[in-house]
């Protein structure tokens, strides 16, 4: 924005007034911020707060403030340093190895061909589980069927919510 004469005397007047900072760029069609940066560049009075504040008897004196950490005291002398008395083994006792079951035999699960559908039927890690051998689609890795339902329409969704 530009400010004229006319606008900067608009604004000591809208502030003279007591107007907030919003109210003034309403009635200016400028931000409340052009309007906060302007007064400040123009040195106008301070504003007191809109919040409205309870008595300050009322509050506890702690209020708004950190609390504090005493002091810290630093001795004068560093204490020497005491060795540590040697450390004893313990005789180890043969403890007994938990049995691991053997890994898992990871089999690649068969697809009828590179343009096979890729839609998971059955629970991964299970005898049952395959994937769908139908055709898929040209750009997609799933056939018709599960690309209904892999790509839903935005469109759709809102529909469905509804």
């Amino acid at each position: 924005m530009d400010w004229t004469n006319e606008a900067i005397d608009r604004l000591r007047a809208f502030w003279a007034e007591g107007l907030s900072t919003a109210e003034i760029g309403r009635r200016m069609g400028i931000s409340k911020n052009a309007v906060v940066g302007k007064a400040h560049r123009l040195q106008l009075p301070a504003r007191p707060s809109p919040i409205r504040r309870d008595a300050p008897a009322a509050r506890p004196a702690t209020a708004g403030r950190r609390p504090t950490l005493p002091p810290l005291h630093v001795a004068a002398a560093p204490a020497p340093a005491v060795p540590a008395p040697p450390r004893r083994e313990a005789p180890v006792a043969a403890a007994p190895r938990p049995v691991l079951a053997p890994p898992a035999v990871v089999r690649p699960f068969p697809r009828a061909s590179a343009r096979s559908c890729c839609w998971p039927i059955g629970e991964p890690g299970t005898e049952g589980f395959r994937f769908c051998t139908a055709e898929a689609m040209a750009p997609k890795p799933y056939c018709a069927e599960h690309a209904a339902l892999a790509y839903v329409r935005v469109k759709d969704r809102r529909e469905d919510a509804a």
